[in-house]
């Protein structure tokens, strides 16, 4: 594949480390230090765009791949009030898109069993749930996005929690979530419900960027062919 990289840190480097071996092209590497490349002209070179910046220069990003009719895999959080949005404009444009929280394969099904787990809890009112997650002092967004998506699957689940928050607090209907930045760590979700008798606690801990960076590569391999909407769901199947 011939890849464009919109949004060349960390993530972007990784990404195109995985890529570089296993044979893929990296014909584009956006930057703020070149914004003067990111064209349309430039992007449709591109058999698939891999976008990872900030939460206040994705949905523009996107928005430029999608106009292109260029299929794109999203990574960026923090910008979701404009995802339905963007969903929109990959259909007018009748090109691909794939978001995720999170692209570790881990994480993923660690998704799917955090799902489960609050629905057998949903007839166990005595447990309260709660979450914590940490990440490096770099994470420009708290809670993360894969909190926010641990969050969700836990509502979507729960007669009693209606909203998360991003502090501790003894409210019976909320879901507290504790953020904590500590260098450098990559990133550590837990899942926690406690009850007057005992505690049942889900983890997943990431040791390096490798997780993400190969996922987001398997999602773009997954999404280059295809015109739509998808998730991760999609990609491995679950």
């Amino acid at each position: 594949m011939n890849i464009a990289l919109i949004g060349y840190g960390k993530m972007g480097k990784a990404i195109e480390e995985i890529a570089l071996e296993k044979g893929h092209d990296i014909i584009l590497r956006i930057s703020d230090e070149n914004l003067e490349e990111f064209t349309t002209e430039h992007i449709r070179q591109a058999d698939v765009c891999i976008e990872f910046s900030t939460p206040y220069t994705a949905f523009a990003n996107v928005k430029k791949c999608l106009e292109a009719g260029v299929p794109t895999v999203c990574g960026s959080t923090a910008w979701l009030e404009q995802l339905d949005e963007a969903n929109s404009i990959c259909m007018a444009n009748n090109a691909a898109f794939l978001y995720a929280s999170n692209f570790s394969v881990g994480v993923n099904l660690f998704f799917k069993i955090n799902k489960m787990v609050a629905a057998l809890m949903k007839s166990h009112p005595e447990y309260n749930v709660s979450m914590e997650e940490i990440h490096h002092t770099q994470k420009k967004d708290a809670p993360s996005g894969t909190a926010v998506t641990l969050a969700d699957g836990i509502l979507e689940n729960s007669d009693v929690k209606t909203h998360w928050v991003n502090e501790a607090i003894d409210a019976s209907d909320a879901l507290a979530i504790i953020s904590k930045r500590i260098d450098p760590a990559p990133g550590t979700h837990t899942v926690q419900y406690d009850s007057e008798i005992d505690s049942i606690t889900l983890a997943h801990t990431a040791h390096s960027r490798k997780g993400f960076a190969s996922g987001a590569l398997l999602a773009a391999e997954f999404l280059h062919t295809k015109k739509g909407i998808y998730t991760m769901e999609d990609v491995l199947k679950l």
